[in-house]
C-alpha cells in the first residue's frame, strides 16, 4: 500500500523541481549496468517521464515492484527484455474520475482501463464505495443480485480488504463523498442539515479520512447532493483539510449558472483551506457553447489569487448519466422510491413534460441542453425486458412507440426504477479542445471499467471508458498535434499525481512504482465508438501496474498487482 502524505507531497514537489533542471531527463542510473539485475528491461525506447521534458532515448529497468534505473542499460541482466525501439515509455496513466471502485469486485481485470493505459483511478464522485449503512445496501439489492456481489463492508477500512480480496489489476484511491453520508445521515429530502446532523457526518468524514480517503467529494446535480448547502460543504471540506485532504466536486452548474457554480468552488476551497479540483470539466448546453476558455480564465484569476484549484476532464462531447437526472429536481427528491410514485401521477407529468419543453435556464434541463430527445441516446438498462431500447435516442423511441419524447423518458424511468443510464449529447468540440489545451486539466474518464467479455459485455457504455487515453494520445496529439507527447502525458502522470499527494507515482524515476505503458505512437488509436463502444483501444502493447505486466503483447494477462492508494490521512490499525 502507498500512503500520501506531507513529506511525501515535498518529496514530489522535489521530483518535479528536479524534472525541470538541465539535463533531468537523463536519469542517474545507480551503480554499474552490468550490475544491474531487471526482472524486466524495456530496451531503447522514447522515454517521456511525465514531468514534461523533451522524450529522450532509453532502457528502463524494472526490479520487484519498482523502477531499478533508467538509462543506457545494455550491459544489465534481464529475465524478460522487451524491445521497445519503436515504442514510448511512460508512467502509467492516472484516471483522476474513474468509477470502477464497484465493478473491480465484480471483474477483476478492469479491462477497458488496463488496455489504455491507465494504471491507477481515483473514484468517490458524490456517492463513494463507502461508509454504507443497512438502508442503502438494502435499496440496492437488486444491483448486487444482478452482478454477484453484495458488499461485505460498511466502512472504507473493512472494502479495502474486498479490494484485496479480490485482487484487481488496478491501483485504486478514493475520495469520500458528501452525498453518501447526507444520505446516510440526513436522507434524501430537500432539507437542512440539523447541527447534529452536520456533526455526525463531520464524524464520518474525519474516519473515512483516517481509513485511507484521499478528501471528500460532492456531486452537486445529484440528488441528495444538491440539497446540501454552500456552509455544510465546507464544514465537511474542514474536516478533510486536518488530515491534509482536497475537496473535488461535479459542480453545482455546467451550463448557465457556471461563474455562480465556479464562485462556489473558490468559495469552498478559500474558506476550507484546501486545495480543490473540479470534475470532468465540460460547458454543458447548447446555449452556453464557446463559454470554455472564460472557465479557464476564472480558473487562472483564482489561482492567480492563491487559491489551488484545477480540473479534469474526458476528450468527449457527450456526457452520460443516468436519464432520470433528465427530470426536474423537485421530482428526483427524497429517492428513488418517491420518483417512481411521483411519475405514475398524470399531473405530475403533465407539469413535467411544461417543464422539460420550457427552456428557462432557471435549472440543469438536460434535455433542452441536449437538443431536445435527439441528443439523448439511451446507453444501458438494468431490467432485461427494456434491452430493446440500448443504442436507440429517445426521439426514436418516441418516434416508433407513438408518444411525446418526454412520456418516453419518463416511462423508461419508471420501468427500470430509476437505472437507465442516457448518453447526452450536450458539448461543443471547440470547448473540449480548449480544456484539453489547458495546463491545469488532467485527465478523467468518468467511467468504470468494461470488458469486450463477461456480463460488462452485456450493457452498452460511453467511449470514453474504452478510449479516452487512445483518443488523446491518437487523435488529439499524433493528428491533430493540439498538444505536444510531452505535454498530454504529463496531463494524464504526473499533473493528477500532483494533485492528490502520490509521490511515488506519476514520474519515470529510479525507485519510484514501475507503474509503466509502453505504446505504439504511430497505432494508438480508439475503437470505441458512440454507436459501437465494446472495443478496447489498439497500441498498447505493453502495461505494469506495481512492476508486473497486465498487458503483454497486447493481451490481458492472469497479473493481479493492483493495490490500495491510501490518502494523507491514514491511519494504521490492527
Amino acid at each position: 500500500m502507498i500512503r500520501a502524505s506531507r513529506p511525501a507531497l515535498a518529496c514530489c514537489l522535489l521530483l518535479f523541481a528536479a524534472a525541470a533542471s538541465t539535463g533531468a531527463g537523463r536519469a542517474a542510473t545507480p551503480g554499474p549496468a552490468a550490475a544491474l539485475e531487471c526482472d524486466l528491461l524495456f530496451s531503447g525506447g522514447r522515454v517521456v517521464d511525465g514531468t514534461g521534458a523533451p522524450w529522450f532515448r532509453a532502457d528502463v529497468c524494472v526490479a520487484g515492484d519498482r523502477i531499478a534505473a533508467v538509462g543506457q542499460l545494455g550491459a544489465a541482466r534481464a529475465r524478460r527484455r522487451i524491445d521497445a525501439a519503436k515504442l514510448v515509455i511512460t508512467p502509467g496513466f492516472i484516471d483522476m474520475l474513474g468509477q470502477s471502485e464497484y465493478n473491480v469486485l465484480v471483474d477483476n481485470r478492469a479491462a477497458s482501463k488496463i488496455t489504455q493505459g491507465i494504471t491507477t483511478e481515483i473514484t468517490g464522485e458524490g456517492s463513494s464505495i463507502a461508509p454504507l449503512d443497512q438502508r442503502l445496501i438494502d435499496e440496492s439489492r437488486e444491483v448486487f443480485a444482478h452482478y454477484g456481489v453484495k458488499p461485505e463492508w460498511k466502512t472504507l477500512r473493512e472494502y479495502w480488504r474486498a479490494f484485496a480480496k479480490a485482487a484487481p489489476a488496478l491501483n485504486l484511491g478514493t475520495f469520500v463523498g458528501a452525498g453518501g453520508l447526507r444520505s446516510m445521515v440526513v436522507g434524501d429530502g430537500e432539507r437542512a442539515a440539523t447541527p447534529g446532523e452536520l456533526q455526525a457526518m463531520e464524524r464520518e468524514v474525519a474516519l473515512a479520512m483516517e481509513d485511507g480517503a484521499f478528501g471528500v467529494s460532492t456531486s452537486l446535480q445529484y440528488v441528495p447532493d444538491r440539497f446540501a448547502s454552500t456552509a455544510e460543504i465546507v464544514a465537511l471540506a474542514k474536516v478533510a483539510a486536518r488530515y491534509g485532504g482536497s475537496y473535488i466536486t461535479h459542480q453545482r452548474s455546467e451550463s448557465y449558472a457556471i461563474d455562480a457554480s465556479l464562485d462556489e468552488v473558490f468559495h469552498i476551497a478559500r474558506e476550507a483551506g484546501l486545495p480543490a479540483q473540479i470534475y470532468h470539466l465540460k460547458v454543458a448546453c447548447r446555449g452556453m457553447w464557446g463559454q470554455m476558455p472564460h472557465v479557464l480564465a476564472r480558473l487562472s484569476a483564482a489561482r492567480a489569487e492563491g487559491l489551488d484549484v484545477s480540473a479534469n476532464q474526458y476528450p468527449w462531447t457527450a456526457g452520460q448519466n443516468g436519464l432520470d437526472a433528465t427530470l426536474p429536481l423537485w421530482v428526483r427528491e427524497g429517492g428513488v422510491k418517491k420518483m417512481v410514485e411521483r411519475l405514475r401521477d398524470p399531473a405530475v407529468r403533465a407539469r413535467v413534460r411544461a417543464e422539460l419543453r420550457r427552456d428557462d435556464h432557471g435549472w440543469e434541463n438536460q434535455y433542452q441542453c441536449a437538443g431536445g430527445g435527439r441528443g439523448l441516446l439511451i446507453a444501458s438498462v438494468v431490467d432485461p425486458a427494456l434491452e430493446r431500447y440500448e443504442g436507440q435516442t429517445v426521439a426514436e423511441i418516441a418516434r416508433a412507440e407513438g408518444k411525446d419524447p418526454v412520456d418516453a423518458i419518463m416511462d423508461l424511468v419508471v420501468a427500470d426504477q430509476g437505472r437507465t443510464t442516457n448518453i447526452n449529447f450536450i458539448m461543443d468540440e471547440q470547448d473540449v479542445r480548449a480544456a484539453l489545451a489547458s495546463p491545469l486539466v488532467s485527465l478523467g474518464t468518468d467511467a468504470a471499467g468494461m470488458a469486450e467479455d463477461g456480463i460488462f459485455s452485456q450493457e452498452r457504455s460511453h467511449p470514453r471508458a474504452w478510449a479516452s487515453t487512445a483518443r488523446i494520445l491518437g487523435r488529439y496529439v499524433r493528428d491533430e498535434k493540439l498538444l505536444t507527447l510531452e505535454e498530454a502525458v504529463r496531463k494524464m502522470t504526473s499533473l493528477p499525481a500532483s494533485r492528490l499527494g502520490l509521490a511515488s507515482r506519476g514520474i519515470l524515476r529510479p525507485g519510484l512504482a514501475a507503474d509503466l505503458v509502453a505504446f505504439d505512437p504511430e497505432a494508438v488509436r480508439e475503437v470505441s465508438t458512440y454507436a459501437s463502444p465494446l472495443h478496447y483501444s489498439q497500441g498498447f502493447p505493453y502495461v505494469a501496474v506495481n512492476g508486473q505486466l497486465v498487458i503483454d503483447g497486447g493481451r490481458i494477462t492472469t497479473a493481479r498487482p493492483g493495490r490500495p492508494l491510501l490518502g494523507p490521512g491514514y491511519v494504521p490499525r490492527p
